[in-house]
């Protein structure tokens, strides 16, 4: 890595496909805690999300407006390589239960040993969105209802044009 790292940037990765109020409550904390976030769209070549990488940056950039230290890219490497060439120290990830906690410890471990300098932070999700996913609002939203408590309105709304149900 060459220069210094920006100490207080971190990183925030997922997939976002949609994203949720709890994304949303993960990325406002995280930009009380650091003094830069990216959250950072991961493109995954055997994935096949409902949501194009650019469809998931625009709602992104819509929902974090307000958020002026919180930017949005996409990335298509190695999540260790993508905070290097950005010079970020800190990587966050939420959990919702301790089964997540049991495969994002992995991950970490994984990354601490490809990049020692790139600390990862847990932080947990608040009580009212611990059970919600991006999955499940996508399921709930394929059978018409109503993800309005799960999912920003710019979100629902192109939910909604995603899946025209038939009555």
């Amino acid at each position: 890595m060459s220069g210094p790292a920006v100490a207080r940037l971190a990183v925030y990765a997922g997939s976002f496909d949609p994203v949720t109020l709890g994304h949303l409550d993960l990325i406002e904390r995280a930009s009380a805690l650091f003094s830069d976030v990216i959250v950072a769209v991961g493109v995954h070549p055997t994935r096949h999300p409902l949501f194009s990488v650019e469809e998931r940056l625009s709602m992104l950039e819509e929902v974090t407006k307000p958020m002026t230290n919180v930017s949005v890219e996409s990335f298509d490497m190695l999540l260790i390589d993508f905070c290097r060439q950005r010079q970020a120290r800190v990587i966050v990830r939420g959990l919702r239960a301790a089964t997540d906690f049991e495969y994002e410890l992995q991950i970490a471990h994984a990354n601490a040993d490809l990049s020692p300098e790139v600390d990862t932070i847990f932080l947990p999700t608040r009580t009212k969105h611990g059970f919600v996913s991006a999955s499940l609002v996508r399921e709930i939203a394929s059978h018409g209802g109503d993800v309005s408590r799960y999912a920003p309105p710019v979100v629902c709304d192109l939910l909604k044009k995603k899946f025209v149900v038939k009555k």
